[in-house]
């Protein structure tokens, strides 16, 4: 899963570091919603969207978004009054009482679940998968590639791929290093849970606890800590930041070890039958709702409420849809999710995640086909690797795996940030001229984290990805006729030109900002209220 992955890009840079971390300038809680010409910060001038719109004296009408993530908080105070009801299903009778084949899906569906409440939390990376799976056939044979057919010449080029990506990528000094801190880190851990009497803790706590003196204490301490200064958040726990070495780690034995089938024993599904869609449970918190929780926030976090922070759009209800693990998920799921969501009168899907190989492209590429034709806009982060996924693999995306044309409900988000937080492009983006379309705040962006009254800063296109989820659902409320390609058309042409030249992800070269995404602009909810009222008014 491509999700944020930077708190291991912290972790080891940190780790192999003395610590020594320069002061950063103070940016606003709410930086990624505020006007630049007003304030100075590059947000998406969402105040003065809201007050456009209420001159219009149009009202609202009540969108549903779904957020196809990891899970949702979902007792949190800031969401659990926006929460998708789903209007015919009785709670907790345990019984399908709308008959679409899912019990009790009240607020939504997990299906990566089991019927007996098990859940499937960590999982393999597709590149992995598909390297072992394919290695029997393929590895050290003689290969000529013009006399395969066509499907063995995708079969073979696949399988080269997975093995450079997993066997080509892995750096042998690196993970033993890794595994080495890692030992280290679960020996400090153990101690810092004793002392403060808690299995789960943060850098808030740790910031209390300033007693410790034994060495592995001390010294796992001092990394989170670190850590937690680098990502500007101090509600990052002991257990997501072990989560992040141990599936770094999953992906170094990789190169060795067939990946262990996590999801096979507890789902129970046919996983090879697209058509078998009836499996999962309706656990949305599943113990892994970080991520899920962080972006569904950014969305539709309760406004005007004097609690936490304010969502993006204000007349919005949040169906999640559990599909991605700590890990990357499988195809499958997320086209059943996407139908789901499609199903339950979701208008907008918001998709945090991504990998680098689509096996079973073509039921993904069903999935687009069916939210396009149901008038679904389909939102996508464009990923955290620093790459230009013009050219490199970057999954789900909206072209046709049969070469037969693209989605046009898709719009793909690369990260910007502010001068003030490191840059207007995200150092961690990946970025395209053809393949993103725009870029939105995705750098210590704050929202709701699990815990009922918790928030905290997390970065990442996952970030940026619904906060144009959060504009274009905006819209939606107050011109509720228009079409995903028209919202999607509307983000384009209304997003503010950089004026300046902005960082190339991954380097310190300069480019213009169009040379990065095809707009080569940052999305800004107030220009793209006003065109959608042109747009509007043109139609009657």
């Amino acid at each position: 899963m491509n999700k944020t992955s930077i708190l291991f890009v912290a972790l080891v840079w940190l780790a192999q570091s003395t610590f020594a971390q320069s002061e950063k300038p103070v940016v606003p809680k709410n930086w990624h919603q505020l006007d630049k010409t007003e304030t100075g910060f590059n947000g998406i001038s969402l105040d003065k969207a809201y007050a456009f719109l209420q001159s219009t004296k149009i009202k609202s009408k009540r969108i549903t978004v779904a957020v196809i993530d990891s899970g949702i908080d979902t007792l949190h105070e800031d969401l659990k009054s926006v929460l998708w009801i789903n209007p015919k299903e009785i709670p907790g009778n345990g019984k399908d009482d709308d008959k679409n084949g899912y019990i009790d899906d009240v607020h939504g569906w997990n299906f990566i679940g089991g019927k007996d409440g098990r859940n499937v939390k960590e999982d393999s990376y597709e590149g992995a998968r598909v390297y072992h799976k394919l290695k029997l056939q393929w590895e050290g044979k003689e290969v000529d590639v013009d006399k395969l057919s066509p499907a063995d010449k995708a079969s073979y080029t696949n399988f080269q791929a997975a093995k450079a990506k997993v066997v080509g990528d892995v750096d042998p000094q690196e993970a033993s290093y890794l595994k080495a801190m890692y030992d280290k880190f679960k020996v400090g851990d153990s101690v810092l849970r004793k002392e403060l009497g808690k299995e789960e803790y943060n850098g808030e706590d740790l910031k209390a606890l300033t007693s410790v003196t034994n060495p592995d204490g001390k010294t796992t301490r001092g990394l989170i800590l670190s850590i937690s200064k680098a990502n500007n958040s101090y509600e990052i726990t002991n257990k997501e930041l072990l989560g992040e070495i141990e599936g770094q780690l999953r992906k170094a034995d990789a190169a060795k070890v067939e990946p262990k089938a996590y999801r096979k024993e507890i789902v129970g599904d046919d996983e090879s039958n697209i058509k078998d869609r009836f499996y999962g449970n309706n656990d949305l918190m599943a113990a892994t709702p970080f991520h899920g929780t962080h972006c569904s926030g950014i969305i539709g976090a309760a406004r005007n409420n004097q609690k936490g922070i304010d969502g993006i759009a204000d007349n919005v209800r949040i169906m999640m849809v559990r599909a991605v693990p700590d890990g990357d998920e499988h195809d499958k799921d997320i086209a059943n999710a996407i139908r789901y969501a499609v199903d339950n009168g979701a208008r907008i899907i918001s998709m945090s995640f991504g990998k680098d190989f689509s096996p079973e492209k073509e039921w993904v590429d069903e999935a687009f086909r069916y939210a396009e034709k149901k008038g679904v806009l389909l939102v996508h982060a464009a990923g955290n690797d620093a790459k230009n996924i013009d050219t490199a693999s970057n999954f789900p995306n909206p072209v046709y795996i049969n070469g037969k044309g693209r989605a046009s409900n898709v719009i793909t988000v690369g990260a910007s940030g502010d001068e003030k937080n490191g840059g207007l492009t995200a150092s961690f983006s990946n970025y395209g001229k053809k393949e993103v379309d725009v870029f939105a705040p995705g750098v210590s962006i704050y929202s709701t984290i699990p815990g009922g009254t918790t928030y905290g800063n997390a970065s990442g296109t996952s970030m940026a990805c619904p906060v144009v989820a959060g504009i274009a659902a905006l819209l939606l409320e107050y011109y509720p006729r228009l079409t995903p390609q028209q919202l999607k058309s509307i983000i384009e042409q209304s997003a503010v030109a950089a004026t300046e030249p902005v960082k190339i992800p991954g380097s310190t070269e300069t480019v213009a900002l169009s040379e990065l995404c095809r707009t080569g602009a940052f999305a800004n909810a107030y220009e793209a209220a006003k065109l959608a009222d042109k747009m509007s008014k043109k139609k009657k």
